[in-house]
C-alpha cells in the first residue's frame, strides 16, 4: 500500500486502515463516492490514510488537507482529536472536520468547503507560507 512519503507505518496501522476502509460509515461512503470521481478536479484523495501514526478519513497530499467526518464516535474523543490535529498541523496539514449531518443534508456544500480549502488562495494557518510554493 502506498503511504505518504518518508514515514514508517506499522503493520498494525496498515491493518487498521484496511479495516476502516471495509467498514466505512454511510457518510464516509457518500463523500468517498464524490471524491473518487474527481468531483474536485485533479485533486487526488486517499481514504483512511495513515499519517504520522494517525489514520485520517480522507487525505489530499497535494493540498496537505485531511478531511474528517465526525459522527457519534467522536463525541468522547475531543482530547485525542486535538492532539492529532496538532501533530498534523506541525507537518503543515490542515484538518477539516465535517459532521455526518452536513454530509447527509448538504453534500454539495461539503464539497464546496473542501474545494475552498484546497484552493491556492485558501487562507493558511498562521506561520504557513504561500500555498502555491508548498505544492
Amino acid at each position: 500500500m502506498k503511504v505518504t512519503r518518508n514515514q514508517f507505518v506499522t503493520r498494525e496501522k496498515l491493518e487498521l486502515a484496511r479495516d476502516l476502509r471495509r467498514r466505512m460509515t454511510p457518510q464516509e461512503k457518500t463523500l468517498w463516492n464524490s471524491l473518487r470521481k474527481d468531483t474536485l478536479g485533479a485533486l487526488h484523495f486517499r481514504r483512511q490514510q495513515v499519517i504520522a501514526g494517525y489514520v485520517v478519513d480522507f487525505y489530499c497530499a497535494s493540498a496537505k488537507l485531511a478531511v474528517e467526518i465526525n459522527g457519534i464516535v467522536h463525541l468522547g474523543t475531543a482530547d485525542y482529536d486535538r492532539i492529532r490535529d496538532g501533530a498534523l498541523s506541525e507537518m503543515g496539514i490542515i484538518t477539516l472536520r465535517i459532521s455526518n449531518n452536513e454530509v447527509d443534508r448538504n453534500l454539495d456544500g461539503v464539497l464546496k468547503k473542501i474545494a475552498e480549502q484546497t484552493s491556492p488562495l485558501a487562507p493558511l494557518p498562521s506561520g504557513e507560507g504561500n500555498r502555491k510554493g508548498n505544492r
